[in-house]
């Protein structure tokens, strides 16, 4: 099979399991199927719905940023109970041994993200000769399915493989390498995390010259967010200099930020959040939202909206740092404390005392952003360049989200490791409860003395858990229905 009826074959692709019995299915041709061919085919499969969504929200239960209580604590708002939440999200919670998810369930981090890396294959492998469209405009669509497939490797890498370290990434265990539309029976093995890596950057490396300086959607990848992706790779990898660089010319291109001082929190659901001056306006969503260069959304994030509380570490962390008469927008929007009312008018607001949940009612991005460039930026500055200018980018953002903001001094007295502190400090609040973003710089940053923490899960009665410093069961196991076809070694976690 080459191309033909590669949409229906995902569904049995996309976990990288069964396949003799998908190849045995492929004997006979399914009626109703369009055989990619031409520019518009393969246009048609990037603008495929199933690519927009990445990753599950289980991840976020692993890090300090949640907060599960016992049963019966806040009557009114079980939702947030421990015992009520999903066995693999309880299980991540209590940092339990080996799978996460019963037998039979499908991890949808995995499975989706093979699903999209499929489709995006297809198009890098043909598209360039396709049989109509300019040469132009196919080469973008390539680059553009080549930023697509780094993006979906980039998180498997980070959820599956140990984090990268240039003494042993040849040898730690990454994800299987798939670069082929063809499904052919074969079983896969995983490739290293350098391996990996090292195709991310290929990847990007081609793509960047060939993608357009601004497209129609955010979906679609601009040459910023080439730069941006190279940046936050880069940074994984701990190569300071060349992360710097490309957040630098990501920035020349698109510096823009969205000023949350402008907005308020009001009753109700989806549309709570509304200008200030103007409660017709809501706040934009995902797709007009200008810090959002390259758009992807979560799955399940029913599991997150309004049904956990926020760690008291993560609202100590609003805390530090914030100016007498300050106001941080992130957590007055997207937050509620002690109660929370679903009702836009009339209705008794749902009240747990002593705690603040998570209620954004927008849709999160967990692909690329602006507040990340400036963020990665400000880091590899604290790091390797001025401090100075890594209070510069803060005060930038902090401008945008802080209200009654005071500007941290610059010329600076302070060291560059404070400096550093404030910087991840600030990342950790621009992506509260964006799971994969906590648990990416839980793992790269617990390598280092000044930051190394053991994190502590309670759920009352129902236990107390801890998880120290570079633990194994910060990577998640490959799941249990791909191990049943492909002889993969496993991390001991």
């Amino acid at each position: 099979m080459k191309i033909l009826d590669i949409i229906k074959c995902s569904a049995c692709a996309l976990a990288l399991t069964a396949m003799t019995s998908c190849d045995d299915w492929l004997d006979n041709k399914p009626k109703g199927f369009t055989i990619p061919e031409k520019y518009e085919d393969y246009k048609q499969l990037m603008n495929g719905q199933g690519l927009y969504r990445a990753l599950d929200v289980y991840p976020l239960f692993i890090t300090d940023d949640a907060q599960l209580v016992a049963r019966g604590t806040c009557p009114e708002a079980p939702e947030f109970e421990f015992y009520g939440m999903s066995e693999e999200i309880r299980n991540a919670y209590s940092f339990q041994h080996g799978q996460l998810f019963t037998p039979g369930q499908n991890d949808a981090c995995w499975e989706d993200a093979y699903a999209n890396i499929f489709t995006y294959n297809a198009v890098i492998n043909n598209v360039l000769k396709a049989a109509d469209g300019t040469a132009a405009e196919r080469e973008q669509l390539w680059a553009e399915a080549l930023v697509g497939r780094a993006f979906e490797y980039m998180n498997l890498v980070n959820l599956y493989g140990n984090h990268y370290d240039s003494n042993t990434a040849a040898n730690d265990y990454g994800v299987p390498l798939v670069l082929s539309e063809e499904i052919k029976g074969e079983k896969y093995a995983r490739a290293s995390v350098e391996q990996i890596y090292q195709q991310i950057k290929s990847d990007l490396d081609k793509a960047v010259p060939k993608l357009a300086q601004k497209t129609k959607y955010s979906f679609d990848p601009s040459q910023s967010v080439g730069y941006a992706f190279l940046s936050r790779m880069y940074l994984y990898q701990g190569n300071y200099e060349k992360a710097l660089e490309n957040a630098r010319l990501s920035l020349q291109q698109n510096d823009k930020l969205l000023d949350y001082k402008l907005y308020k929190a009001i009753q109700g659901q989806w549309g709570r959040l509304v200008l200030a001056s103007d409660e017709g306006e809501a706040f934009p969503d995902e797709a007009k939202n200008i810090e959002n260069v390259y758009t992807r959304l979560f799955n399940n994030t029913t599991y997150i909206f309004k049904q956990v509380a926020a760690s008291n570490s993560l609202l100590e962390t609003f805390a530090r740092n914030l100016p007498a008469n300050g106001e941080d927008m992130r957590l007055a929007l997207f937050f509620s404390k002690d109660e929370f009312n679903p009702y836009t008018t009339g209705g008794s607001p749902v009240h747990f005392p002593g705690y603040t949940i998570f209620a954004p009612y927008i849709e999160i991005n967990c692909g690329l952003s602006t507040p990340e460039v400036y963020l990665t930026a400000a880091e590899c500055e604290a790091r390797i360049g001025d401090p100075n200018k890594a209070l510069e980018y803060l005060n930038r953002l902090r401008d945008m989200r802080i209200k009654n903001n005071v500007h941290f001094n610059t010329p600076t007295n302070l060291s560059k490791e404070e400096v550093l502190k404030m910087v991840i400090d600030e990342r950790r609040k621009e992506f509260a409860f964006n799971g994969l973003m906590r648990l990416i710089d839980l793992k790269r940053l617990n390598r280092e003395s000044w930051f190394a923490q053991t994190i502590t899960h309670s759920a009352g009665e129902e236990g107390t858990w801890t998880l120290e410093p570079n633990d194994l069961r910060y990577i998640m196991p490959v799941p249990e229905n791909v191990l049943s076809f492909n002889d993969m070694p496993q991390y001991e976690r």
